[in-house]
């Protein structure tokens, strides 16, 4: 079954081609940092604008790229929600019109669903169960899946997930905007000692996060010091520790709690090079696996949807010819597959 796949949730473009047989056979991406920059944040409008402009070039361009015909294709899968309403819908609309015209089934596919599953498109992908951390600008959960569909929510976020904290945070400290990768840059200058955070929420029992408290101590620091590029680099460091080792502390209570032996990392936090290096050490001295998919993979993509719609087409699952988003989904409303 040739799938393709179509993101559309907020303000990046990506298609996929995903084969049963074959695996990914293409992907492309197409990202509006540069239009919404000038904001510093994303706008819904001009997101769903772009979208409409790029979808069908990207289309073509990566059905070229797999050696494929619009006709060839078996399945569409598209993000039907969480995300922005007016986005969601470009994406819905054309997997939509093209299920119609080509007489095959489409299915709409949770974003989230999606991320958790990304890290299943590298070679040697363990297998559920096992527990799921995805880490966004959107989220920050701790998951204990059982089977593709069957999910427990184990720990959320009380007020900012990971990522929101990386692009305030950097905001107040005037790095531009998608801030989150320019403090991580710019803790790599840091001297590790000069600031140590807290490390919120890991003096108690439980699964959740709390980052926000955490943004206002660096906040704080900030306005009492000389304000240097130095200390600018000092404090990037001290605030990526905190958060990264609170999120290991998590999983590791995570995994000791369910005694499952693996442990994937997903969403766009997972790209970032700290947290990615001390999960790992975790897992070598705990030994249990951890697994990450590859940079590409951890902000939107159309891959991770290709693959999950996919799975759940394969499984029988369609929308039934409906077009519906649903800009609020939780990931406990699935069907197991």
């Amino acid at each position: 079954m040739r799938v393709l796949g179509i993101e559309t949730s907020c303000d990046e473009t990506g298609l996929a081609v995903y084969d049963h047989e074959r695996g990914l056979l293409a992907h492309r991406l197409f990202t509006q940092i540069d239009l919404h920059q000038a904001y510093g944040g994303v706008v819904p409008e001009i997101a769903s604008r772009e979208h409409v402009v790029k979808i069908v070039p990207l289309v073509r361009e990566t059905l070229a790229a797999a050696g494929l015909r619009v006709g060839d294709l078996d399945g569409v899968a598209y993000t039907a929600g969480p995300g922005l309403a007016g986005a969601l819908l470009v994406g819905a609309a054309l997997a939509r019109a093209l299920a119609w015209a080509l007489e095959i089934p489409s299915i709409g596919v949770h974003h989230m669903e999606g991320h958790l599953l990304a890290p299943l498109l590298e070679a040697n992908a363990p297998k559920p169960p096992f527990v799921a951390l995805l880490v966004s600008g959107g989220h920050t959960q701790l998951i204990d899946v059982q089977a593709i569909g069957a999910y427990e929510l184990l720990g959320d976020t009380l007020d900012d997930a990971a990522g929101e904290a990386f692009d305030k945070t950097a905001k107040m400290l005037g790095l531009p905007y998608p801030g989150g990768p320019h403090l991580a840059r710019l803790a790599a200058s840091g001297r590790a000692g000069r600031f140590r955070f807290a490390r919120p929420m890991c003096d108690r029992p439980g699964l959740d996060f709390s980052f926000s408290g955490l943004k206002t101590q660096v906040l704080l620091a900030w306005q009492k010091s000389d304000q240097s590029e130095q200390t600018k680099a000092d404090l990037a460091l001290g605030f990526e520790e905190a958060v990264t080792e609170t999120i290991a502390i998590k999983c590791e209570r995570a995994l000791q709690q369910t005694g499952a032996r693996t442990l994937i990392v997903a969403g766009g936090v997972g790209a970032n090079q700290a947290l990615r290096a001390l999960l790992a050490d975790l897992g070598r001295r705990h030994r249990f696996q951890v697994a990450f998919p590859r940079h590409e993979f951890c902000t939107d993509n159309g891959a991770m949807i290709a693959f999950a719609g996919a799975l759940r087409l394969a499984a029988g699952h369609t929308d039934h010819g409906t077009l519906n988003v649903v800009p609020r989904w939780p990931l406990a409303d699935l069907e197991r597959v």
